[in-house]
This record gives C-alpha cells, structure tokens and sequence, in this order.
C-alpha cells in the first residue's frame, strides 16, 4: 500500500516559482536544489499548494488502488459521498448510484447523513452552555490547523466526530462492523482522517473518482438511469447544506437554538487567524459558535472539488437539491466522542544576531536593503532568514539578491574586457559602457568621464562615434550585423552589434585591430621580400647549374672522341 504523504511534489516538474510557498498558510514546504516539496510533520493538507502549482507539480497520492483492494477481498465497500457531488458531478442521485455500484462497491450512503446528526448534536452542546467559545469539529484541516499553529484555541474544539466519523459509525452500526467505507468527496485533509480516526478506511477525491471512471472505461453519458438506485439506509435532508459556508449553521438553526447563541461563519485559515487574534474567550458574555471552513466559499471551493460549474451554480445546485423534513429529532441517534489534542509545531527561536548574520548572506546589511517583496515566498526577509536557519529555504531564493549578484558579475566581466562595450536605447542614448569603450573613443575626455558615477550613461552615441548609423539600421532591422577591419578615421574596428530589445536596446562589441592589420601587412610585405630574394637566388643556382653540365657535357665529349680515334 502507498504511505506516502497525501500531498507531494513531482520535482521534475518544480520549476522554482516558490508560488506553493506564497501560498502556503503554514510554510510547510522545504526548498532544496531548487525542487519544493512538502514537510509532511508541518502541513496541515489544505491542498492550497496543490491548487497554487503552475506547472502541476504538486499532486495529491492517488488511493484508488487501496478502495480496489477493498473490493477484490470481496469485503461489503460502502461509499461515504460528501454532499458537495451534486457541485462536482451533473449526474442524478440514482444515475451516480448505478456508476458507484458498477466499480464493485456494494451500496451507496450520503456523508449528509452523518452531518445531521453533528448538527442536533451540536444545538444540544450550544442550549445547554451558559456562555464561551465553540469552535466546529467538521473541517479536519481547521482542526490541524488549530491543534498545530493556534493550539491555545484547541480546547474550544466542539468534542464531537466530524459528519464523516459520525456517518462511518453509522454504517458500521447499520450493516455490520465488518463493512469496508470509502469516502469520497472534495478535500484533501480527510485522507489524514483516515488515520487519526480509525473509522472508515480509505478516503477518494472527486478527481480520483473521475480517473477511475476513465479506467474502467465507464462512459457515464450512457450509464442508464435506474430509479431501484437510492441512498442507503436513506437519504440526507439538511445535511447537504455542509459544503456551503453558513450550510452548518443553517443546521443548526433548523435544530433550534436560544437567544444566548450566537452562530458565526468563518471560510478561510487566513480569515480564522484574524477572527481569534486578542480573543480572550473566558471573557464572552454569550454562547458563540464558529462553523470553520478551511476553504473559501466552504467545500464547494475544496481543492479536490473537480468541477468547471461557476461557484453561485455550485452553491445553487446545493441549495435546489435539499430535501426538507417537517421535524427534526430532538437527540441524535448517533454520537462519536472526539476530544482534540494540541500536537504544537514549535518554531525555532533564533537570537536577532543570528538573523541578521543570515541576512547579510542574501545582501541584507541594513533595514533598508529588506525589501520584504515577497518574491522568495515569504512574507519578510527576516522569515526567509529563519527558513535559511531551519534549513528549509536557499540563498538563491532571495531575488533581489540574484539579481544584484548577476548584474555585479555581467558588470565585473564587462568591466575587465579588453575590447569596448556599449548598449544604447532606441534614441542612441547610451545605457552602458565599459571603460575599454571610454579608453578607445573619448579621447582627451577619458579622465573626466571616468571620474563622473555614470561614466558615459546618458551621452549621445553620435556624439562620440562615426558609426552610429550601424545601430541605427539595426534598430530598424532587427537583424544583428558583423563588420570586420571597418575604417573610421584610418583606424580599423571589429564590430559586432546585435539586438539586445527588439526595436529598444542594442549592444555592441569592438575592437580595434589597427595594430594587429598594420603588423600582418609589415610581416607580408617582408615575406614577400624574402620570398624575391629567394626566387632570385634560385634562379642564380640554376643559372650556374646550367653552364656546368654544358661544359662538363663538352669535355666528356671530346674524351670519348679521341678514345674512339686511337682504337681503330
């Protein structure tokens, strides 16, 4: 079976953007060798990175191996579906029943039908206090997110199982306790409830669910209608109001409540952290009780909801659906206890001195070098500092800094470089120039334009050199160009100019090769000499090569006559 974390990064697909960390409520991600990923002891599953990731990079483990393995043991699976998959799906509830059933699950049950009873069951919870603070259980990422980041707040947990603990409870005590239960729905969280709660045994997203279908090779616009199909032991009424913000509250009111209560909605992990901020809740008057939602809009906003409908249809189709019921009971028939424990995420506590060390090392030396941009991911500079401590963040994560270190380098190379270097924007106004440029055209002028700051930013290129209309055709053009021994004023120049912004900025490289042209004519000029004067000097030898053998020629001659007079 897959342990892994319910959200990981595929690294080769990380493209170091840090946007899963701008996103990130609780910084629970580690960046190394440039790749995120998750710290899985401080995330909380919000699946905000999930949804942040531009390249896909961050993806939630895929459990439909798990919920098969269910079925080929032959165990009774029943489904546990969250009611927003009337906002996920456009099927029916008997149609989406008959797709369910065609994978191999036994029956189908709504998670609704455990929220009904949360609901009496919180009303209940809220007449009977006197005054304080309640906090709902549903959300699991809430619950982690308070127990982990606001633990102070832990104890104000309602001490009741979420509408899919309850709901699992249910089943079992329906149809046996030997029963498999998978849930399915929209939200990321429920795959660590699976584990903490002990109640149902694997957790599905509704993405997860449409690539099984696509698996099985179910083409859902031809699954028929079956009207036998329906919800087991029945169907939901107010309890499909959950995965709307205020859908609890609804409840809640429906179960009655006394003037003492006050029911208050917060959607968002952000928007909960101001909500408590100096909240001293022994102080409170009255009976308030917070339906938190982890994500905005409630659980038709969930990172897993898997649908292109608009949010209002969303909430639409959530509200259209609800079946209503003359009277609801006055006691729950089903309870989960549920007490809460803090698990605290403990920050390192670093003293100002080590920050600010850390800080010089992205080239942070004062206050005002901390542009706190938020270009790294991180709200400060000094958060990156202590992410740089913890060892979950780069150097190279800090912009500003690579941009300064990339601009000293292209500066330090243009710098030294033998040969001018200039750039210019589309007016021929000079954007840079290195000092070879200053040395080579300025003449006289060099020591004053060496002594102002700018050097020669800001002149006119006309103004100092003869060959300012090169640029000014490749401005036009666009198309780079490359002059060699190019004669401005008996000096000779390479040039190549190239286009840096089209129709905007052009640079070029110079050099003057006057020396090195008048030094190859002397050295041709003088092996044309020693080649002449070899030429002749061969010729010479041949010359006296060739009255040699003419008298050598006659001589033999005349010995060979004579020798042949004497022999006759």
């Amino acid at each position: 079976m897959n342990n892994q974390y319910p959200v990981y990064t595929l690294t080769n697909e990380c493209h170091d953007c840090y946007k899963c960390i701008r996103e990130c409520p609780v910084k629970a991600i580690k960046i190394e060798k440039g790749h995120a990923s998750v710290i899985p002891e401080k995330c909380i599953a919000c699946g905000n990175c999930v949804k942040a990731c531009p390249s896909n990079a961050k993806r939630v483990r895929c459990d439909i191996d798990k919920a098969q393995a269910l079925i080929r043991a032959q165990k009774d699976v029943y489904v546990s579906l969250a009611p927003s998959w009337r906002a996920s799906f456009e099927n029916s509830a008997e149609k989406m029943i008959a797709l369910l059933k065609q994978l191999g699950f036994k029956d189908v049950s709504e998670t609704a039908l455990g929220a009904q009873e949360v609901s009496i069951k919180t009303a209940q919870m809220l007449n009977n206090a006197e005054k304080g603070l309640f906090i709902s259980s549903a959300c699991p990422v809430i619950v982690d997110y308070i127990r982990q980041y606001m633990p102070e707040f832990t104890k104000y947990i309602t001490p009741i199982g979420s509408p899919l603990m309850t709901h699992a409870k249910m089943l079992k005590e329906t149809f046996g306790k030997d029963i498999a239960i998978v849930f399915i729905g929209p939200c990321i969280g429920k795959k660590n409830e699976v584990t903490y709660s002990g109640l149902f045994d694997v957790a599905l997203t509704f993405e997860e669910l449409r690539m099984w279908f696509n698996e099985e090779i179910i083409d859902i616009t031809k699954v028929a209608r079956d009207k036998k199909f329906k919800f087991v032991p029945e169907s939901a009424y107010e309890g499909t109001l959950y995965p709307i913000d205020g859908g609890m509250n609804q409840t809640i009111r429906k179960s009655g409540i006394n003037d003492n209560v006050q029911l208050l909605e917060v959607c968002g992990l952000s928007a909960l952290r101001r909500s408590l901020k100096n909240l001293k809740p022994e102080q409170l008057d009255k009976t308030i009780f917070i339906e938190a939602l982890a994500c905005e809009g409630g659980c038709v906003g969930g990172p897993c909801i898997s649908s292109e409908k608009a949010g209002i249809t969303m909430v639409s189709d959530i509200l259209t659906k609800e079946k209503k019921r003359d009277k609801i009971p006055a006691e729950p028939k089903v309870v989960v206890d549920y007490n809460v424990e803090p698990k605290v995420i403990v920050n390192s506590d670093y003293p100002l001195e080590e920050i600010l060390k850390t800080l010089k090392k992205i080239g942070k030396h004062t206050i005002d070098d901390e542009l706190n941009c938020g270009g790294c991911g991180y709200a400060t500079c000094r958060d990156l500092a202590k992410a740089l401590l913890d060892g979950d963040a780069e150097t190279s994560m800090c912009v500003s800094y690579m941009r300064k270190i990339a601009m000293r380098k292209a500066a330090a190379m243009i710098r030294c470089m033998p040969s001018a270097i200039v750039m210019v924007d589309n007016n021929l106004k000079i954007l840079e120039a290195n000092d070879s440029f200053m040395r080579m055209f300025t003449g006289d002028m060099y020591e004053v334009f060496k002594a102002r700051p700018d050097g020669l930013t800001g002149a006119a290129l006309d103004r100092i050199v003869d060959f300012a209309d090169l640029f000014k055709t490749i401005l036009k053009t666009g198309k780079d160009l490359h002059k060699e021994r190019y004669n401005v004023k008996g000096r000779l120049y390479d040039i190549s100019a190239f286009t840096i912004e089209e129709n905007e900025i052009v640079g070029a490289v110079i050099t003057d090769v006057t020396s090195a042209e008048t030094n190859r004519e002397k050295i041709s000029q003088k092996a044309h000499e020693v080649i002449s004067k070899n030429i002749s000097i061969v010729q010479e030898i041949a010359c006296l090569l060739g009255e040699h053998m003419v008298e050598t020629e006659t001589l033999l001659s005349s010995i060979a006559e004579d020798y042949e007079e004497r022999q006759e």
